[in-house]
């Protein structure tokens, strides 16, 4: 009886440790940006406001991480609605054909501290590429409803150019070059 108790025991205790924890993105508390070179002599910035994301992990340090990722293209906003359309448009994302930008981890690195290689699936349009953004992990924290959250700072570079957004070829008006910088709230899924 003892042994099958401590067997018990030990398996539920392995179980616990190695549990997937999900975590979903809190949208008032993260942001999707991104900037563009403009003219060759300035940056233009612009987000998306409408987006969801989510990872699983085991480990407590994320690097077994499984994160989706999905933006909603028909909410990116630059503050000027002239150029919003047209970035909505064909010339750049078509919203109404490819209403949705995603990502798919590949694999979560930790680099040194709290620094991550974060590589994946990036899908724009009709064209999915693998892309690594550095990753900083900005810590853990309970809410006043004590409900857990974790903070993350990602960044990379890609050419609009490889994702079919051919307006401006040359890059001379619109660079082919943009920086995406996201900075994501998650809270732990209720069980």
């Amino acid at each position: 009886m003892k042994r099958l108790f401590l067997f018990l025991l030990a398996t539920s205790l392995s179980v616990a440790t190695f549990a997937q924890t999900q975590w979903k993105v809190d949208p008032m508390h993260s942001f999707v940006n991104f900037s563009v070179k403009h003219s060759g002599i300035s940056l233009v910035d612009g987000a998306f406001k409408k987006f969801t994301g989510e990872f699983t992990s085991s480990k407590a340090d994320f690097t077994d991480a499984k994160i989706n990722f999905s933006v909603d293209v028909a909410s990116i906003n630059t503050s000027v609605d002239m150029r919003d359309n047209h970035l909505k448009s064909d010339d750049f994302f078509n919203a109404e054909k490819f209403p949705k930008m995603t990502f798919v981890s590949t694999a979560f690195k930790k680099v040194k501290g709290n620094t991550y290689a974060l590589t994946g699936k990036l899908t724009i349009r009709d064209v999915t590429k693998d892309v690594t953004f550095t990753v900083v992990y900005g810590g853990a924290a309970k809410d006043q409803k004590g409900n857990a959250k974790v903070g993350f700072s990602a960044s990379t570079t890609i050419n609009r150019l490889d994702y079919n957004i051919k307006y401006d070829p040359t890059g001379a008006g619109v660079a082919k070059d943009v920086n995406i910088v996201l900075n994501l709230q998650f809270a732990q899924a209720k069980q």
